[in-house]
């Protein structure tokens, strides 16, 4: 498996990216020993691609890049701005030299009908699907879209509804991102979504059930690890626990209970957990 490993700006700070805090995560991520470090964009798209090309350099560090839409970038409602913005992002993809667009590109977090997703609202999200992916295809970009829990969305919950709706494009540059957190939640187990996923597969959030330190939760690692290397991944384990030891985090992503780990020893535990099941 060519397989790299890495840590989500979460790991070090909030999700508000700014340049000091951003040099910080990028620092911090190169010396717990991962391979990159996934950004997340912030909407605004206040992000310095230059400025932050010459630190990874500086740190031996490659990058991904996420972006999460929120609620007025809904596709279903708001299909023309969540296409800009999810334009803009790739264009800061590109500037950073990178090939990787992925997070929760089908729906902005937090935004319910109260109903299930209708076709009509599918066949818009298809429709912006295809025009970004176009776009990306032009400057040599994938995108990985992250299906979330049914408390976070109602859009895409599963692997299974990405799947669809990728098929629903035909576009060859889409693919899907997997969050283990989400799969304990939505998926009947850890092992057929990655099986039935195969080469459409590109890019995994590792984390707990609690978000806490690899295999002290409720997911199954062995049947993840083995799905992985059935399919022979190929891609990104990218580590997005949370330790309430970052000031602010608590706050921003509802981690109310106090962490038993800070951010270095979750991340650096949680890197030695997946480097062991690998090397199995």
């Amino acid at each position: 498996m060519n397989i790299k490993f890495g840590a989500s700006l979460l790991s070090w700070i909030t999700p508000l990216w700014n340049t000091e805090s951003g040099k910080y995560a990028i620092e911090k991520t190169a010396q717990a020993g991962f391979d990159l470090i996934e950004i997340l964009l912030p909407g605004s798209m206040d992000f310095d691609a230059a400025t932050v090309k010459k630190q990874l350099k500086k740190n031996h560090l490659e990058a991904i890049c996420s972006l999460n839409l929120p609620e007025d970038a809904h596709i279903a409602f708001y299909p023309e701005a969540s296409e800009k913005l999810i334009k803009k992002a790739i264009d800061k993809v590109d500037e950073l030299e990178t090939q990787l667009l992925a997070g929760v590109l089908h729906s902005g977090i937090g935004v319910f009908t109260g109903k299930p997703l209708t076709e009509n609202e599918r066949e818009i999200i298809a429709k912006v699907w295809c025009n970004v992916a176009d776009y990306a295809q032009a400057r040599n970009i994938d995108i990985a879209i992250e299906p979330i829990n049914r408390y976070e969305s109602y859009v895409c919950n599963t692997a299974e509804n990405v799947l669809e709706l990728i098929k629903k494009t035909g576009k060859s540059n889409l693919f899907l991102h997997l969050d283990t957190f989400h799969m304990n939640i939505e998926e009947n187990n850890f092992y057929d979504p990655i099986i039935n996923s195969g080469k459409l597969l590109r890019h995994i959030h590792v984390t707990e059930s609690h978000r806490g330190m690899l295999g002290e939760g409720t997911v199954n690692w062995e049947e993840f690890f083995s799905a992985l290397k059935k399919i022979n991944f190929e891609g990104n384990l990218v580590l997005e626990n949370f330790s309430s030891s970052i000031p602010g985090m608590q706050e921003k992503v509802s981690l109310w209970q106090k962490s038993p780990y800070n951010a270095q020893e979750l991340a650096e535990g949680s890197l030695a957990f997946l480097k062991k099941h690998m090397e199995k």
